[in-house]
C-alpha cells in the first residue's frame, strides 16, 4: 500500500476529497519525522511506538575477506514496537497466506 492508496481509502470512507486526505497524511508524517529528529519518541495507543535507539560502534567484517575489518560508528536509528492490537491482528498470519 502507498501513500495514495491510503488517501484513497480514507477518502472513500469519510467521503471526504483525496487531495485534502493527501495534505492530512502528509502533515502527519512530517510531524512523526520532526519530533523523531528532535530526539522524541511517538506513541499511537494500540497501534505502536517509534522510539530512538543509538546503536553502539562495532567492528564488521566483509565476508568476502573476513580478515580485513571495518569500523561500524555510532548512530541513531528509528525502531518501530508494535502495540498489542496490531500484535495480535498481525500475530494470527501465517506465511501461506502472506505468499499469496
Amino acid at each position: 500500500m502507498t501513500k495514495r492508496d491510503l488517501a484513497i481509502r480514507i477518502a472513500k470512507q469519510t467521503n471526504l476529497q483525496q487531495n485534502e486526505v493527501m495534505k492530512v497524511i502528509q502533515v502527519s508524517l512530517d510531524t512523526i519525522v520532526s519530533e523523531l529528529a528532535a530526539g522524541r519518541n511517538i506513541e499511537f495507543r494500540n497501534f505502536g511506538v517509534f522510539e530512538i535507539v543509538i546503536r553502539q560502534p562495532r567492528i564488521g567484517r566483509n565476508p568476502n575477506a573476513p580478515k580485513n575489518t571495518v569500523k561500524i560508528p555510532e548512530r541513531v536509528v528509528v525502531k518501530f514496537k508494535p502495540g498489542k492490537v496490531m500484535e495480535a491482528k498481525v500475530g494470527k498470519l501465517t506465511a501461506k497466506k502472506l505468499k499469496k
